[in-house]
């Protein structure tokens, strides 16, 4: 299922990333070790000049586009020093997770460390309206930042008023891991605050870690008991999954199961920021909107 042109168009007069943008700034070269902060460098009006694991920001990240001139530094835990080095970056973008790095990217460069994804950090969309703030003061982008993050509101607020009045379902967001489990989407993740913002009840109540999912066995689905509940699956599926759940007495026996109860959304980053965020909202307006 893709975007529709009215999303699309909504998307873009939100102006997520101004044309102009992808051209190379004057400002510091920085390399970028988290798809979140490197979208938000590019609204920011501050392409990169190296992320790692680029080769798959097409699946997995979808938009903002990222410009052909990026340079792939590597997996964020095989990092390709002998190219982030020939970089010659001024700053390296980090987070938490890859702090067992730190050493060896403080020899490179200055190291900005962000939080997003951490204990007790609470709401992830939250946090990385915070980051995105702390990110645009040690870059001297404030200006840039708070007119990203109020275009952010107002699509945000698109979104819920194109679904307001609606007989809207409560939704279980998942990404199917094979047919027997899958990881779950609630509080208090990024895709859970989304929910919030455009007013959407998540059928699983449930609290998650603070990533924002955990993983369940296929089973677990019968808790959602709303019959009116919606299933939503992300792309990429396995291969095998539905096939092999077609044939499960397990998953038949699931109000899911039923025609009209189950949805696959084209891939949303659910490791991401702001824009992260406006992609999962216009893919998830656009599919209620259809079907309300």
């Amino acid at each position: 299922m893709g975007v529709s042109r009215r999303s699309f168009l909504q998307f873009a007069a939100a102006s997520l990333i101004p044309a102009p943008l992808f051209a190379q700034s004057m400002g510091p070269r920085i390399v970028s070790l988290d798809y979140g902060l490197a979208s938000t460098l590019l609204s920011l009006g501050l392409p990169p000049v190296g992320i790692s694991d680029r080769a798959d920001w097409d699946r997995w990240v979808v938009e903002p586009p990222m410009p052909k001139s990026v340079v792939d530094i590597g997996s964020s835990f095989e990092v390709n020093f002998e190219i982030l080095v020939t970089l010659k970056p001024d700053i390296i973008l980090t987070t938490p997770y890859l702090d067992e790095l730190l050493p060896k990217l403080q020899s490179v460069a200055k190291v900005v460390r962000l939080e997003i994804f951490a204990p007790g950090i609470g709401p992830i969309l939250t946090a990385a309206i915070a980051a995105t703030r702390n990110l645009a003061v040690e870059l001297g982008r404030e200006n840039e930042a708070e007119q990203f993050l109020a275009r952010a509101d107002v699509f945000f607020a698109q979104c819920r008023s194109r679904l307001v009045g609606k007989n809207l379902p409560p939704v279980a967001l998942v990404n199917f891991m094979d047919a027997r489990h899958a990881r779950i989407y609630s509080t208090p993740g990024l895709f859970h605050n989304v929910l919030e913002r455009i007013g959407v009840r998540n059928a699983w109540t449930r609290e998650s870690n603070y990533w924002g999912f955990e993983t369940i066995g296929i089973e677990d689905l019968s808790k959602i008991t709303d019959p009116d509940a919606r299933l939503i699956a992300f792309d990429p599926v396995p291969p095998d999954v539905l096939p092999k759940l077609a044939q499960s007495p397990l998953w038949n026996g699931l109000a899911f199961a039923r025609p009209g109860h189950l949805s696959i959304l084209p891939p949303a980053l659910m490791f991401g920021m702001v824009n992260e965020a406006m992609r999962f909202a216009s893919l998830l307006t656009d599919l209620l909107e259809k079907e309300a």
